[in-house]
């Protein structure tokens, strides 16, 4: 019997170096309409302070996703078994605007949101997540965060401007669009300017686990943690890759060493099984900088990890 759900395209029918250039090779769509979830590239760099290039993240991370299978073998996830997914495409952005381009993401994801879809957004720079909170709120109020990052992203100002890939929290904190007391900054790690780069969200009632807390330990018991106290609340997962260490994951915009590992990546997600996960994003994926194109090969693995947890899937 044929399945009712749209399946990415096997590579046993396809060869993985051909086929749609779509996210896991599935079927395009040109809005979320009768879709579960959907994946969603927002490719932007133009917030960013450092290197460039994340505007070409989505193209990629979506050319790395030829590698991956629908069933998840560690898990027993089937995310296509039980949600309809397809890639609607990318957000046009304003290239030359950025406070355009913000408004612009708002829109787009109030779209996404009308149709009942999760939205699984392929970055960009971390600029992004603030508008999309602000869909997310208009559609569950203030919602819980787990934000996986080097970085607070919790600048007042960055050359004097309000909205910049290392503002977004903080302009989230003023619009009211988190659940404080339940926000979870991980793998925050690196130098600063001052004490309060960190002390900051703390005041705020973030949670805040730093890089050095995280060495040689397991994630699981951290996001059982994190499952109590987030309950049944929405809450959106935003994963920047520069929390991974260089080593794995050196395509980025803003390295920082002595960072998480791709297993403390996987248990970190998975671990968001059972949460009420109302969308998620993976961004900071820089191409130029990512010659082997692992980076984004890691990119395309955690958005696929985050579709397999997401309200709905099916699990043996």
């Amino acid at each position: 019997m044929p399945n009712k759900f749209n399946q990415p395209l096997g590579g046993n029918d396809m060869p993985r170096f051909a086929g749609p250039a779509t996210m896991m090779r599935l079927p395009v769509q040109d809005d979320a309409k009768g879709l579960d979830a959907c994946f969603v590239g927002v490719p932007m760099d133009i917030g960013t302070s450092n290197r460039a290039g994340t505007r070409h993240g989505p193209r990629q991370i979506r050319a790395e996703s030829c590698m991956l299978r629908p069933y998840n073998m560690a898990t027993g996830a089937a995310p296509f078994d039980s949600l309809q997914v397809a890639d609607i495409g990318d957000v046009a952005v304003n290239t030359f605007d950025l406070k355009k381009t913000v408004g612009i993401i708002e829109k787009s994801f109030d779209g996404i949101l009308a149709h009942d879809c999760m939205p699984l957004t392929l970055g960009g720079d971390h600029t992004l997540t603030l508008p999309i909170l602000r869909a997310m709120k208009k559609k569950h109020g203030p919602v819980a965060l787990v934000h996986v990052d080097a970085h607070a992203d919790i600048n007042d100002r960055m050359f004097g401007e309000e909205i910049a890939h290392g503002t977004p929290f903080r302009r989230a904190v003023d619009e009211g669009l988190l659940a404080c007391d339940k926000v979870f900054q991980i793998g925050l790690r690196g130098t600063g300017y001052e004490p309060a780069d960190f002390d900051w969200p703390r005041e705020q009632g973030f949670t805040v686990v730093t890089a050095e807390e995280c060495w040689h330990k397991s994630m699981t018991p951290l996001m059982a943690d994190i499952r109590a106290t987030i309950g049944d609340h929405p809450v959106y997962l935003t994963y920047d890759i520069d929390s991974l260490d260089p080593a794995f994951a050196p395509g980025t915009g803003t390295v920082e060493i002595a960072g998480l590992t791709t297993w403390q990546a996987l248990e970190i997600i998975r671990g968001c099984r059972g949460l009420k996960l109302v969308g998620g994003d993976l961004v900071e994926v820089s191409p130029p900088y990512d010659p082997s194109g692992n980076t984004a090969l890691i990119g395309a693995n955690l958005l696929y990890e985050m579709l397999c947890v997401l309200p709905g899937v099916k699990y043996p």
